[in-house]
C-alpha cells in the first residue's frame, strides 16, 4: 500500500477521552486511510512519530477570526498551536450577514475595521473564505448583535415585531447556507437591552436546522446564575442544544462561585443538551467597558483609537499620569480594548477541569497588544494544565479540544483520529509543549509542535508554516442535539 504520508510510533491520542496507544498512521488523498502496524508499507513522505503524540488537529470553537481567516488566511497564531478548525461568530458579532451605515458598532469593531465588512449574506461570507483558501477550516455562527445592526436605527432598545421578522429571515437564510446556530452577546450594549422575547423569537429559527445557540451571557458578573438561567429558557424553547461562552466567575465579588456555575450547568444538562467553553487564563480580554472599570484588580489596555500610545499600560498607571480618576482616563482612551485581571485561578481551574467544558481561545486576532491566549491557549492546556499541574490526564486535554468539540458543533469526520476520518491532525512532544506567549510578549509561537496537517496536508513543521493553505469551509452538517451527552 502506497500512502501519501506515514505517521510511524506515535503515541495515539484519538480524541475519544481514553488513553493513548501506539500505532502508525496512513494518510492518502487527504483522510486517514489505516491505522495500525504498518511497518510494510510505502510512503511519499515518512514521519519517524516515536516519543510524539498524535492527536486530532485542535478545532477552537471560541473565535474572532471571523475576517482574519479572509485578510490574512495564513493564520499563523492559531496553525502554530496546533488549531486546524476555528468557529467563528461567536459572542453575538459575525462578520455576516452584515450591511453597516456606519463604523461598526462595539463589539463588532473586534472583528475589524468598517471595510472589513462586506458580506451583507452569509452565502457572500462562505464564497469569500472558499476563495481566500486559508491555513484552517472555518465553522461559523450567525450573530445576534450583527442581526441587530441590520435592522436597528438605535441598538439600546429592544426590537419591534417587524424587525424581529427581519432578522429570522436573515437567520433562516444562514441556517440554510450552512450556519452553526445563532450566538448573542448579551452583556454587551449593543445589545443587553434586547428583551429575552427578542432572543426567544429569534432561537424559534435554530430549531428546524437542529441549530445550537450559544451566548455570551448576560452577565458574568454577580447576576451570572440568572443569566444561566435565561440560556437554558432560550435553548429550552427552541429545542436545541445550548452552549456558554467562556464560562466565569468575572470580578472580585464573584470568586469562588464556580462550584455553583458548575452545579447549575450540571442541572440543566440532565433535561436538556447543555455545555460550555472556557480560556485557560485568569485574565478575560475585550473592548474597554466602562461597566467594568474597577480599582479591584488590573486593567492593561491592550488598543486606544484616541491614544494609541497607551497600549499595553495599566490603566491605573495612564490615570495617575493623567492626574484623572480611573473612570475618566478609560472616558478618554475610547474606543479601545483591555486585559482585566477579574478572575480567580481556582475558578479557572474548576471550570476546566469538569467534562461538560471545551477549550476555546477567544483570541482577537485584531488587536496590535492581544491577550497571550491568542497563541498560546492550546498548548496552554497541554503543557501547564495537564502535564505541570496534573488537572487531568492528557488524553482528557486532548478530548476537550476535539472530540468533544466536533461532536458539539457537527463537524462530521472530524475531532477523532479514525479511518475515513479528514486528516486534521497535531503531532506534538508531551515534554516539551508549552505555551510562550505570556502578558508582557504576547505574540510568540508556542514550542513543542512538531506537525501540523489539514485535511492530509503537512502545513506546519519544525516551529515554521510551510505556506500551505489547504483549509476548507465546514457547513453544519445534521443535527446538532446529538452531539451532546450527559454526565
Amino acid at each position: 500500500m502506497q500512502y501519501d504520508t506515514l505517521i510511524r510510533q506515535a503515541l495515539i491520542m484519538d480524541g475519544r477521552n481514553t488513553p493513548g496507544y501506539v500505532a502508525d498512521v496512513g494518510l492518502r488523498d487527504g483522510r486517514i486511510e489505516a491505522i495500525g502496524d504498518l511497518s510494510a508499507a510505502l510512503a511519499t513522505q515518512v514521519i519517524d512519530a516515536r516519543g510524539r503524540v498524535l492527536a486530532p488537529g485542535f478545532i477552537d470553537v471560541h473565535t474572532h477570526d471571523d475576517t482574519v481567516v479572509i485578510r490574512q488566511p495564513q493564520m499563523l497564531p492559531k496553525l502554530s498551536q496546533g488549531v486546524t478548525t476555528v468557529i467563528v461568530g461567536n459572542c453575538g458579532i459575525s462578520a455576516s450577514p452584515v450591511s453597516l451605515r456606519g463604523e461598526p458598532p462595539d463589539p463588532m469593531n473586534l472583528l475589524g475595521p468598517r471595510e472589513a465588512f462586506t458580506y451583507p449574506r452569509f452565502a457572500d461570507y462562505r464564497a469569500a473564505v472558499e476563495r481566500a483558501q486559508p491555513a484552517v477550516n472555518v465553522a461559523a455562527l450567525i450573530g445576534h448583535t450583527a442581526l441587530r445592526s441590520n435592522h436597528m436605527d438605535d441598538l439600546h432598545r429592544s426590537a419591534t415585531f417587524d424587525e424581529i421578522a427581519a432578522m429570522r429571515v436573515q437567520l433562516r437564510e444562514s441556517l440554510e447556507d450552512g450556519a452553526l446556530g445563532l450566538s448573542t452577546g448579551l452583556a454587551y450594549a449593543s445589545a443587553f437591552n434586547a428583551e429575552t422575547d427578542e432572543v426567544l423569537q429569534l432561537s424559534e429559527e435554530l430549531t428546524a436546522f437542529g441549530a445550537v445557540y450559544t451566548t455570551h451571557l448576560r452577565s458574568e458578573f454577580e447576576p451570572v446564575l440568572a443569566a444561566m438561567d435565561e440560556a437554558f429558557l432560550i435553548g429550552r424553547h427552541a429545542q436545541v442544544p445550548v452552549i456558554i461562552s467562556h464560562l466565569k466567575c468575572a470580578g472580585a465579588g464573584n470568586w469562588g462561585r464556580s462550584p455553583q456555575l458548575l452545579a447549575a450547568l450540571e442541572q440543566a444538562a440532565k433535561t436538556h443538551p447543555v455545555g460550555c467553553d472556557c480560556y485557560p487564563y485568569a485574565a478575560s480580554s475585550s473592548t474597554l467597558d466602562l461597566k467594568q472599570v474597577t480599582d479591584a484588580f488590573r486593567i492593561t489596555i491592550t488598543w486606544s483609537t484616541a491614544h494609541p500610545e497607551m497600549g499595553g499600560r495599566d490603566l491605573q498607571a495612564i490615570a495617575a499620569e493623567w492626574d484623572v480618576s480611573l473612570m475618566d482616563a478609560a472616558r478618554r482612551l475610547q474606543p479601545a480594548g483591555a486585559v482585566y485581571y477579574g478572575m480567580d485561578e481556582a475558578d479557572v481551574r474548576r471550570i476546566l477541569a469538569h467534562p461538560l467544558s471545551m477549550v476555546g481561545s477567544d483570541g482577537l486576532p485584531e488587536d496590535p497588544f492581544p491577550h497571550p491566549r491568542l497563541w498560546g491557549a492550546f498548548p496552554r492546556v497541554l503543557g501547564h494544565f495537564s502535564r505541570d499541574v496534573g488537572l487531568f490526564p492528557l488524553h482528557t486535554a486532548v478530548h476537550k479540544m476535539t472530540g468533544l468539540s466536533a461532536a458539539r458543533f457537527g463537524l462530521s469526520e472530524r475531532g477523532e483520529i479514525r479511518v475515513g476520518h479528514w486528516a486534521d491532525l497535531v503531532l506534538f512532544d508531551p515534554l516539551r509543549v508549552r505555551d510562550v506567549a505570556d502578558f508582557k510578549a504576547p505574540q510568540q509561537a508556542a514550542e513543542g509542535i512538531d506537525g501540523v496537517w489539514v485535511n492530509g496536508v503537512l502545513s506546519y513543521s519544525d516551529g515554521q508554516p510551510n505556506g500551505q493553505r489547504p483549509g476548507r469551509f465546514l457547513a453544519r452538517s445534521g443535527d446538532l442535539r446529538g452531539g451532546f451527552s450527559t454526565l
